[in-house]
């Protein structure tokens, strides 16, 4: 595909908001996905770390 301008470029042959909506959704993704996985990892060692505290005061406490 040829462009003759920045405009042409941006409007991708009049399918713009399928290829930058394509870009963005990606980006999103791409951002989120590390985000929600450092969050995961988070939640999971705070709960082994109530796991073994609950099971040091089981063994103190019997």
């Amino acid at each position: 595909m040829h462009w003759t301008s920045l405009q042409d470029f941006l409007a991708m042959g009049g399918y713009a908001l399928y290829v930058w909506g394509s870009f963005g959704a990606c980006l999103l993704l791409m951002i989120a996905e590390p985000l929600l996985v450092r969050h995961r990892l988070s939640q999971v060692r705070a709960g082994l770390r109530r796991e073994r505290l609950a099971e040091t005061l089981d063994q103190e406490n019997a």
